[in-house]
């Protein structure tokens, strides 16, 4: 069909609308709407490039950034969205577009005083966060708010607050036990997929334990990621409830519920900016755990050089914020110290270290033992958080689950309800990453491999990562392997060897 054919079939019924073009520009997160520079609505209207503009096609809208274009790409009678506005809209070709103001945002005010160092009230973090959540903050704006509130410059009241309005954002889960379990890692450790076999665990032990992740950002793998190479993982509040009330637990991707959007957005621009915020880690984690209807949540916290969190001082503080934020705000956390100074298990990237999972939860002779002892001890001190056995006892309870198959019958039950357990693929193209004298292995980066694997391709490319035949302590000889990259493409397998080859994240020490 020709262009004018196109434009004909659906007449533009006012200077202020436009006819659809699909350009198939993906632009990620951010909403973004097209026009020729020589459009009507920009004249009438006064827009100018970067200007935040409503787009309404029907009874759907949402709050975009303008761009001009002065190509034949559009004509003055064409619109174009970046691919997340258009499914966000459900745009078709042709359809007609209207073009309007933005909102005016009031909100903003707050974002300012917070710039100038001024306190904020409750109000003032409601109005921020929904506005955020609704997509009226443009990218800058959300910046502009993070790095107002790094470094200490939220107080304790803020953080509990801005963790209220977070949750006030989006939806809340409600069940019918006075007990609901949870369990998060604050993450920044390649590999440590605990979370599946933790939940199975304390599922087969009687807890009910909803548990909704989120997908990687800066990482190899989320647990969202790792958990979608054996099952669906994008479901419905109403399937979730459904799952629970089968199985009592869930394993699922959080951002498919609404359950605190606003924290989704923060997020992605805090990680872009490498922001570290305690007040925003605190608020971002017990947001969602409260969405979620969770009352008791154990908190990991990885420790070590290259960790998100390096110090003991800095896990007190956190512990302290996190078991403050969470007590003003009706629940309850435990906060546990892990070893963050190598990564878990060995697979790092969705399939590799679902193989992981699988594996422990079947209790195969080649099972990971380090990913199985860290699962047995964060179930057994939930179920002990949870009051499901005395204290002390939650180790053996833990190890009973795994070893008479429980964990692994109630992990199959939840991802049959979930739509079907599938198996792990595997990578086409891989190479060994191989230590270039004798020596013990003294020092692993995890930031490092964390990098490499994501340059192989992972998590979009779900068997794509790393397979680690290494620890620390270990002893190696020249050429023996130290890793190997999986990737689904010969390109990525070489950018990331060479990366990896020029940034070398395991160091060999002198053979003792």
């Amino acid at each position: 069909m020709s262009e004018a054919v196109s434009e004909s079939a659906a007449p533009v019924e006012s200077s202020h609308d436009v006819l659809f073009k699909p350009l198939g520009i993906d632009t990620w997160r951010e909403h973004v709407v097209y026009l020729h520079r020589d459009c009507a609505v920009c004249h009438a209207e006064g827009f100018t490039a970067q200007t935040r503009v409503t787009v309404t096609i029907g009874t759907r809208s949402l709050v975009a950034t303008l761009n001009l274009v002065g190509s034949a790409l559009l004509s003055p009678l064409q619109v174009s969205l970046s691919t997340g506005a258009c499914n966000i809209l459900q745009a078709r070709e042709g359809d007609i577009v209207r073009v309007s103001h933005g909102p005016t945002l009031d909100s903003l005010r707050g974002v300012r005083a917070k710039a100038y160092g001024h306190h904020l009230d409750r109000a003032q973090l409601c109005a921020i966060m929904h506005d955020v959540a609704a997509g009226r903050y443009a990218d800058v704006h959300i910046a502009a708010f993070l790095t107002a509130c790094v470094h200490g410059k939220m107080n304790l009241r803020e953080t509990v607050d801005l963790t209220r309005a977070m949750v006030e954002t989006g939806e809340t889960l409600r069940w019918d036990r006075a007990i609901i379990a949870d369990k998060h890692c604050v993450g920044g450790l390649p590999g440590n997929r605990t979370t599946p076999i933790v939940v199975a665990i304390a599922a087969a032990s009687g807890l009910m334990i909803p548990k909704t992740s989120s997908r990687a950002i800066t990482s190899p793998a989320g647990t969202a990621d790792m958990m979608e190479v054996l099952t669906p993982v994008a479901l419905s509040a109403g399937r979730v409830r459904e799952v629970v009330a089968a199985t009592g637990a869930s394993l699922v991707w959080g951002g498919a519920l609404s359950l605190s959007p606003a924290d989704d957005v923060l997020i992605q621009v805090a990680r872009a900016l490498e922001l570290d915020s305690d007040a925003q880690m605190v608020a971002s984690i017990l947001s969602k755990k409260i969405a979620a209807g969770a009352t008791h949540v154990l908190i990991d916290v990885p420790v070590g050089p290259s960790a998100k969190i390096r110090q003991e001082a800095d896990l007190n503080r956190l512990r302290k914020l996190m078991t403050h934020v969470a007590a003003a705000c009706g629940i309850r956390v435990l906060v546990v110290r892990t070893d963050g100074t190598q990564p878990v298990g060995r697979g790092i990237g969705p399939a590799l270290e679902a193989r992981d999972v699988l594996e422990v939860l079947q209790c195969k002779p080649g099972a990971p033992q380090d990913l199985r002892a860290r699962s047995v001890m964060l179930a057994g001190l939930l179920l002990e958080f949870c009051e499901s056995c005395p204290e002390g006892a939650g180790p053996a309870l833990a190890v009973r689950a795994l070893d008479s198959g429980a964990a692994w019958r109630k992990f199959e039950a939840i991802c049959e309800a979930q739509g079907g357990l599938r198996a792990p693929g595997e990578a086409v193209f891989r190479q060994d990453m191989t230590s270039p004298n004798d020596g013990i292995v003294t020092e692993i980066d995890c930031r490092l491999l964390a990098r490499t694997a994501r340059l192989a391709g992972a998590p979009e490319r779900q068997v794509a990562g790393i397979d680690m035949n290494v620890r620390l302590g270990d002893a190696v000889r020249r050429g023996d392997t130290l890793y190997t990259l999986h990737a689904q493409a010969s390109g990525e397998l070489a950018y990331a060897a060479a990366y990896a080859t020029s940034h070398p994240a395991i160091r060999i020490g002198e053979p003792r």
